[in-house]
């Protein structure tokens, strides 16, 4: 490896050094980079796996560990990155070294201090930083060759600037929360908000900030000194809202090195940018003379010194390895680092009893391994020794158990709360996270690393809209948009889910063709989107009418004469002299179309109603030969009985008995079938033709979707049912039933005879419901001698009689008694409901006189009839009767 190319590639920001690395690194066989965030390794990664793929790419954190088998080149962050370089007992071809000059900082500095001087690539090693490391690297790496890259555009100071006149794209830099909180408020307020960018949010919630920035829905970004470190954005004015920190120690001034970091974001690659500091505030903070040459110049004050620490300390024993951890440095040009948090936890937990346990140098590791851990909830030292030293309980005995770990991280999982709750949260899980990337520390280490990622990732998710909640109000950010003043200018948009949008932001939306106001929306301020809108709609609503008609209507619905478009009411049908063709009367939403569209639409939707009434075309029959006056007034008068009877009545409803014989063949011919108890057309009694009399409304009766054969009954029942005691039956199975028992009567030789109840049986029907129902029809049942005691065989069969004037009581208890003269008996739904026994000449299921008597001289009505005429005023006593009989 002494033959190896070290290269140090140092120069201020905006100078492509990382890139350079990246197209490097993709040149050799393998290689590693390690970089100051994770973020920034996420960034990179991201960005290798679209050249490399997948299967190749690793990508190492402390809280995270993507690392596929065959993987050859690896993203670090450079506490993660193995030290020498060495991955799976080699080294790589390449090795590079990202922010190297953060060699010089107090906390983390020795980690980048040590790859300095250790980390070296089979074939080529890179050292990226600023250019004030270049003493450093000639007298630590003589052999490293220096190539000092140029910045690609130029930077300059333009004073300060109110906040209202802060140009766009624009990045406002503070370095307090309560001061980031403060600015992101102001610019909420004044220029429609900001995103906010601090090295407390998870990188997640960070990536979703600068994204919205990047995606230009903000123009402003507040950001803490983090946005120093690496961050590309399309900024072109850095404005500082102070120029002093606490660097952990004290409150101090920040060098111009480390302004020029951060002014440096202005400007990418060839277009300048600008650098100032925010007027308007108690304690306004100034650039010196000095300070904005150095940064317009790139001339700063070299390094002298790097942070050093052991990186390979003895565990002999506990004191042993404080000792070395604090040892002097090898070299002058570098400086023992300060005690980081890790050393203070690790000589805190040497004084507690916990320690006299740790006597082997595998336990002192291990000890050394946890103290390790970084602070991730900045509580300070003595909060996280105490979570150190529990963590050390659990896992000084071996590893932690998934369930523990998992109701930790199942306690954290809760996106409720304000934005300091839930960044605390997510400085929790990403501890746990840390913990649970050990392969030695937790058992079901890959299935808890995921849940603690998956926690992180909603909790971020949580904490982003928080932050954009308070911080953005996007309908002030468009109006301050430069687009003039005429709202016509302004993109109105209407998504497929009804959302109506200005520039992307929703102000409102569509239920079917109606527009509903965004409660939120304020008229007085944002009345130039309003006014957008309601000019925008006409179009946007017409094109969504020809989108709909082209698509034939999808979401359409027909319930109780209600035309509904995705639950929502467009129209409805109003019933007219042809019941097959209602008028369809749209909602007054629908006159917001424009004319031609509104013309198309209505159209489509009176083709969709039409095929949503096609069942109902045997009843468009029936209505067209009601106005046929070759029908006769007899036929005429009972086709309007049935239509009103939505294709079913009972014979009493229809004025047969007034009917003559030569008009029921044409009446047959058009589907009418006259039966014992009614009068129906089958063809009306299919579940499609009831499904569509109830969707239009015609029919209010309960509906039986499958028209099935048999249902239970009850005091209202579907339409196209008639009652038979507890059960209700399809009229036409009704009326098939009555047939069969009307052949076995014609068959028999004397009055009474037998009937077989299989084929009701088959049907649904239990015994005593159709009893009931042939009583209905005029049968009465004469119950056979019960066995005599002792007798064996089978009893005999019950007989029946037909006396069609003394028809069972529908409700009654089977006992057949008789109606009187001119009543009527209920029926199951029609007015009136009752019906005669089928007693007149030639209405028999055959079509001819039951049984051996000739008809009566002179055409009278048979035996046990009443006249059609109007009911006696003793049938209103008869119904209460049978309702108090209930």
């Amino acid at each position: 490896m002494s033959d190896a190319i070290i290269k140090a590639v140092l120069g201020p920001t905006n100078t492509g050094k990382t890139h350079l690395a990246i197209e490097r690194m993709c040149a050799h066989s393998s290689g590693a980079i390690g970089f100051p965030l994770r973020l920034l390794a996420r960034e990179v990664y991201d960005r290798v796996v679209a050249i490399k793929g997948e299967k190749s790419v690793a990508l190492i954190t402390g809280e995270e560990r993507i690392e596929p088998p065959d993987a050859r080149y690896f993203c670090c962050t450079a506490e993660a990155m193995p030290r020498g370089g060495h991955w799976r007992g080699g080294p790589l071809a390449f090795a590079a070294l990202d922010e190297a000059q953060l060699a010089a900082d107090r906390e983390r500095g020795h980690v980048f201090t040590d790859h300095l001087l250790h980390t070296r690539g089979r074939e080529e090693t890179m050292l990226l930083g600023a250019s004030t490391l270049e003493p450093m690297v000639r007298a630590l790496v003589p052999r490293a060759e220096i190539v000092t890259r140029p910045r690609f555009s130029t930077l300059t100071h333009i004073g300060p600037r109110k906040l209202s006149r802060l140009p766009p794209r624009s990045a406002i830099v503070a370095f307090s929360a309560e001061q980031v909180y403060a600015v992101a408020e102001m610019l909420r307020r004044f220029r429609g908000g900001a995103a906010v960018v601090m090295g407390a949010l998870s990188p997640e919630t960070r990536n979703r900030q600068v994204a919205l920035f990047q995606s230009g829905e903000v123009d402003y970004i507040v950001a803490t000194d983090a946005i120093g470190m690496g961050l590309n954005l399309d900024v072109t004015h850095v404005a500082f809202a102070g120029l002093s920190k606490f660097d952990g120690q004290r409150q101090r001034r920040l060098n111009p090195a480390e302004m020029a970091q951060i002014a440096g974001r202005a400007g990418r690659h060839h277009r300048d940018g600008t650098f100032g500091t925010l007027a308007g505030q108690h304690q306004s903070p100034e650039f010196t003379e000095e300070e904005i040459y150095a940064i317009e110049e790139h001339r700063f004050a070299p390094l002298t010194r790097l942070f050093w620490r052991e990186a390979e300390p003895r565990y002999d024993s506990i004191n042993t390895l404080i000792d070395d951890l604090e040892a002097i440095p090898p070299e002058p040009q570098l400086a023992r680092a300060p005690e980081a948090i890790d050393l203070a936890v690790l000589k805190r937990l040497a004084e507690e009893p916990l320690a006299d346990d740790v006597t082997t140098p595998g336990m002192v590791r291990r000890l050394w391994d946890v103290c390790r851990l970084p602070d991730f909830r900045q509580h300070g030292v003595d909060v996280h020794t105490r979570f150190v030293a529990r963590l050390w309980q659990d896992l000084r005995g071996g590893y932690i158990g998934a369930d523990y770990v998992a109701a930790r991280i199942s306690e954290l999982d809760r996106t409720t709360g304000d934005i300091d709750t839930l960044q605390g949260r997510i400085a929790a899980i990403r501890s746990w996270a840390y913990i649970c990337q050990r392969p030695d520390w937790v058992l079901a280490r890959d299935e808890m690393a995921a849940r603690a990622r998956a926690a992180e990732a909603r909790l971020s998710d949580a904490l982003h809209a928080r932050l954009t909640e308070r911080f953005v109000n996007r309908r002030t950010a468009i109006l301050m948009k430069n687009l003039g003043q005429d709202p016509a200018l302004l993109p109105v948009t209407l998504t497929e889910d009804g959302l109506v949008a200005v520039e992307g932001e929703p102000i409102g939306h569509v239920e079917a063709f109606r527009f509903v106001v965004d409660h939120r929306v304020n008229h007085a301020d944002h009345r130039l989107l309003l006014s957008a809108a309601e000019k925008a709609l006409p179009r946007l609503l017409g094109d969504r009418a020809r989108v709909l008609i082209a698509a034939e209507l999808p979401g359409m619905a027909l319930t109780d004469g209600a035309v509904t478009w995705n639950g929502t009411e467009i129209a409805r049908l109003e019933s007219t002299q042809i019941a097959t063709a209602p008028r369809i009367v749209p909602s007054r939403e629908l006159a917001a179309l424009p004319e031609p569209a509104k013309t198309e639409f209505l159209t489509a939707l009176e083709a969709w109603v039409a095929a949503q009434l096609a069942p109902l075309e045997p009843l468009a029959k029936l209505e067209e030969a009601s106005r046929d006056p070759a029908a006769g007034s007899e036929a005429r008068a009972l086709l309007l009985n049935l239509i009103d009877g939505h294709g079913y009545a009972t014979r009493e409803r229809t004025g047969i008995e007034h009917l003559p014989r030569e008009a029921r063949p044409f009446l047959r011919k058009l589907g009418v079938v006259f039966g014992a108890l009614d009068v129906f057309a089958p063809a009306l009694l299919k579940p499609a033709a009831r499904a569509a009399f109830h969707a239009s409304g015609a029919d209010q009766r309960p509906l039986e979707a499958a028209m099935r054969a048999v249902i239970p009954g009850g005091n209202r029942l579907p339409s196209g049912y008639r009652p038979a005691g507890e059960q209700a039956v399809r009229v036409d199975v009704a009326e098939k039933l009555l047939r069969a028992a009307h052949e076995a009567r014609a068959k028999a030789t004397a009055r009474q005879f037998t009937l077989d109840p299989a084929l009701a049986v088959s049907t649904g029907l239990t015994e005593d419901s159709w009893k009931r129902l042939l009583g209905a029809g005029g049968f009465r049942a004469n119950s056979a001698r019960a066995l005599a005691e002792g007798a064996f065989g089978p009893p005999a069969p019950d007989r029946w009689s037909w006396r069609p004037g003394f028809a069972r009581r529908v409700d009654g208890d089977g006992a057949g008694r008789p109606a009187k003269a001119g009543g009527k008996q209920r029926g199951h739904g029609q007015k009136g409901g009752g019906q005669k026994g089928a007693a007149h000449k030639g209405d028999s299921p055959r079509g001819k006189p039951h049984g051996k008597r000739p008809p009566r001289k002179g055409g009278g009505k048979p035996r046990g009839t009443s006249a059609p005429s109007t009911p006696q005023p003793g049938n209103a006593f008869a119904a209460l009767a049978d309702l108090l009989r209930k």
